[in-house]
């Protein structure tokens, strides 16, 4: 493993002998592959959800326990991840990732065989794990890898990337995997449908995997170091202490809730005869949309993120995505199916700003704080598991609601919660 050159961090925009400022193209391009990659494999959970409810005859709550798996894996393990990169590295820490990620990937071959929905959700389980190291590794890596000011705007272009993996995985996931499937308001027999359809995919998301993993080996990568801190009377303060972050945690936790409650029931939403009536496939083929808008949003946000104010701008998608849910949830047809594809564009900027703005000033509890972050990404797990419980209990449309109280928090952030404060 090539050696790494340490860089001290808040350094100045330029060295003070006037040189300029240090530039690190190769080390962001490298680290932007892990967002792509990780994206691809998150997205196909929206392919998953359909097809292991039909085969298993799961309700929709059950199906969600799928969510559930894979995004509480970032709360059990996030903070343990944290403890991992600040102890081995940012490099290491991701080398690891991609590992246990593999082998999570590759575990989906013999639940296939054994056809069991629990040995599925294990295999989520170690997937997501490896996932989590990765996301705590990159995330911080990429914000303090440069200036502190354009750090939303650095981690909005990785995470465009990012949406480029959840915008293909729909397209490749519904032609490999929903296309085994049945119209889903038709009734069918469990037994008739092959399982197996999922573990050509995941083998080949297994073996890039361990891929990457080893050319990123080979690839030098600054080592992050902090300046030295002024001493400080009284206790340590903990991440925790930071109200920004803590309110940032929040944040992270009702964007993922919200973004993945609506992407894992997209198909379902778009079967429905009183919005589009759409077979499986083809309605797996529309969540690229969704995912689509988030890229398109992500790549204008890295330039618009160096403009204008990130918490302004975040508080701005809160409302639009607020204002398109209200839409669909109000129409049918085409106009129903649009506006809800459409919040992915306001999904955009969310992930990235919220992370910048919640790590502003954390100086050596960076790790910590990145840590707690990811913790949230459990969000993902528990508010689609709720908005599973609603739809079985009224419907989608009424379900839709539960993103909305997301999505007002969200813009409650941009606005004032995202205001740094010192602890005291």
């Amino acid at each position: 493993m090539a050696a790494s050159a340490p860089v001290t961090l808040n350094r100045p925009a330029a060295d003070p002998a006037g040189g300029p400022a240090p530039r690190y193209t190769s080390a962001l391009s490298a680290v932007t592959t892990l967002f792509f990659l990780w994206g691809f494999i998150t997205c196909l959970n929206d392919i998953l959800i359909p097809y292991l409810k039909a085969i298993f005859q799961l309700s929709y709550a059950q199906a969600n326990l799928i969510n559930l798996c894979f995004f509480g894996a970032y709360f059990l393990m996030s903070i343990p991840a944290g403890k991992v990169v600040a102890r081995v590295g940012y490099k290491r820490g991701m080398l690891l990732g991609f590992v246990v990620a593999a082998v999570g990937a590759f575990l989906f071959y013999p639940a296939a065989s054994a056809r069991a929905y629990g040995l599925f959700l294990g295999a989520l389980f170690v997937l997501a794990s490896g996932i989590t190291l990765l996301q705590v590794a990159a995330n911080p890596y990429v914000a303090i890898l440069g200036p502190a000011a354009s750090a939303s705007a650095r981690l909005t272009l990785t995470q465009a990337f990012n949406s480029l993996g959840t915008t293909l995985a729909p397209l490749l996931g519904s032609a490999l995997i929903l296309s085994q499937l049945p119209a889903l308001n038709t009734a069918t027999s469990a037994a008739a449908i092959d399982v197996r359809a999922v573990q050509l995919p995941y083998l080949v998301i297994g073996g890039i995997l361990l891929l990457i993993s080893l050319m990123l080996s080979r690839v030098t990568l600054p080592t992050i170091t902090f300046a030295a801190e002024a001493e400080t009377a009284g206790p340590e303060r903990g991440a925790w202490q930071y109200r920004h972050l803590a309110l940032g945690v929040v944040g992270i936790f009702a964007y993922v809730g919200a973004e993945v409650a609506i992407g894992s029931h997209i198909v379902s939403y778009l079967a429905l005869p009183s919005v589009m009536g759409l077979g499986p496939m083809e309605a797996g083929t529309k969540v690229s949309y969704y995912w689509g808008a988030a890229m398109i949003g992500r790549f204008a946000g890295a330039y618009l993120l160096n403009k204008f104010s990130p918490a302004k701008l975040l508080a701005v998608n809160g409302v639009g995505a607020v204002v398109l849910i209200l839409i669909s949830i109000n129409t049918t047809g085409a106009v129903a199916m649009w506006s809800l594809l459409a919040v992915g564009l306001m999904n955009s900027l969310m992930y990235p700003t919220i992370f910048a703005l919640a790590l502003q000033g954390l100086g050596r509890r960076t790790e910590e704080g990145s840590g707690l972050l990811c913790t949230a990404i459990v969000g993902g797990a528990l508010v689609p598991l709720l908005f599973g419980f609603i739809a079985d209990h009224s419907s989608l449309r009424l379900a839709l609601l539960l993103p909305i109280v997301c999505y007002v928090y969200i813009m409650w952030y941009g606005l004032r919660g995202s205001r740094p404060a010192v602890p005291a």
